[in-house]
């Protein structure tokens, strides 16, 4: 059996890897059109590879997907976050857990990956070409495999696996609609929110803990750290946000109305009793020299400023009005936001091949008989934190079964 593998790319390799794990005397063709392969491992992280998440539990890890919840849950089954620890732990690639749950290799260095994927590949007896550009694929009906165009050659598979990852664009995913398939359109997702000139840009680096985002007028929201950056705002609460609204907010064209809460998901009645708290226990201290917890110290005077109070007045001399405008402003502070920029060279598409055309025991086209996708080719994406690699390692592994 000869198999054809379109993308060199993380869920390509493990597709590739899971072929000849269950098929050992098929021949596998893993076509990667640039001179490089597993590119995105090697950069995503800031270079160390955020492997997975610490959630293993099936039911909270498919939260994190805003495409591909319910398609993921039927896949999880199959090859879970466990799953992928202990693949890599047989190979002597050991992954640790951080604060915030994600999961990287002990040796802090995406190359131990790299290095992995590449080494277990070859030792199975796998058939890497580079530069090798698949432009048209024909299925030849009945059952009798796939004709592939490759640097304008001709060759012949039985199946194909597409794992071309996320396309920016509708037209490059053009050949797999004439194909039959459809497609959703796709749009960026994972995101910083841009705000040319703002003030608040001068705060660049300060970072509030527990922060909610809202988007005005919409029932979306975020919470997580928040932080401020030379063009705007950044931080795990805005990347989950943009993830979840990646298509609503395309519709706006990136303009929009940000709501942030510097203290998460305190009400405007439980800021209020905090302030009085301080208001009474130290009434003749100036409102400067104080800051509620979570808040940096620089991003306090400038919201004490923004709602137009001095910075020596003291507690006790807070009128109504006064403390009324600074709850507000530490609760349902606005921003406008205008434009986007990407979240570091980790670029994630919403959309891509719909997941109605795929079967998600098996990944298999339900157009074509003998074509598999997996990772980010369909419409599937995660937010920020290993999850987008755990639906390649998942995805990947079900389509090499090739069932």
């Amino acid at each position: 059996m000869k198999v054809a593998v379109i993308g060199g790319g993380a869920a390509g390799f493990f597709a590739a890897i899971s072929v000849k794990q269950h098929h050992s005397k098929a021949k596998v063709v893993l076509l990667e059109k640039s001179p490089k392969v597993l590119s995105k491992v090697k950069i995503s992280g800031g270079g160390r590879c955020n492997v997975t998440h610490s959630c293993f539990e099936i039911s909270e890890l498919v939260k994190h997907y805003p495409r591909g919840e319910k398609f993921l849950k039927k896949s999880f089954h199959q090859f879970k976050v466990n799953d992928t620890i202990d693949w890599f732990d047989k190979r002597n690639v050991h992954l640790k857990t951080e604060e915030d749950n994600r999961m990287f290799p002990i040796t802090d260095n995406s190359q131990t990956i790299v290095d992995c994927l590449v080494s277990e590949f070859e030792q199975l007896g796998g058939v890497l070409k580079l530069q090798s550009a698949v432009t048209a694929i024909t299925a030849l009906g009945d059952n009798a495999g796939f004709e592939l165009i490759v640097n304008g050659q001709k060759m012949y598979f039985d199946k194909v696996i597409v794992a071309t990852g996320g396309s920016p664009k509708i037209e490059g995913l053009k050949w797999l609609q004439e194909l039959g398939h459809k497609i959703e359109k796709p749009v960026p997702s994972l995101f910083t929110f841009n705000m040319p000139k703002h003030p608040i840009t001068a705060l660049m680096g300060a970072v509030a803990a527990n922060a909610k985002v809202r988007i005005e007028g919409q029932k979306l929201e975020s919470t997580g750290a928040l932080l401020i950056t030379h063009w705007g705002m950044s931080g795990p609460a805005v990347l989950k946000l943009s993830s979840f609204g990646a298509r609503k907010l395309a519709e706006k064209n990136y303009q929009f109305n940000i709501l942030v809460s510097w203290i998460g998901e305190h009400s405007e009645d439980a800021v209020r009793t905090l302030l009085q708290k301080e208001i009474t226990n130290h009434s003749l201290a100036q409102v400067s020299n104080y800051k509620l917890a979570d808040i940096p110290k620089r991003l306090w005077v400038y919201l004490v400023q923004k709602v137009g109070i001095e910075l020596d007045k003291r507690w006790c001399d807070f009128s109504k009005k006064e403390l009324n405008r600074l709850v507000n402003g530490l609760v349902n502070d606005c921003y406008e936001v205008s434009g986007k920029t990407t979240f570091k060279e980790e670029f994630v598409t919403c959309g891509g091949v719909s997941l109605t055309n795929v079967n998600p025991n098996s990944m298999e086209s339900r157009k074509i008989s003998g074509l598999y996708f997996t990772g980010e080719v369909m419409d599937i994406d995660g937010v920020t934190g290993g999850f987008n690699f755990q639906a390649a390692w998942t995805t990947g592994f079900i389509a090499g079964k090739l069932n």
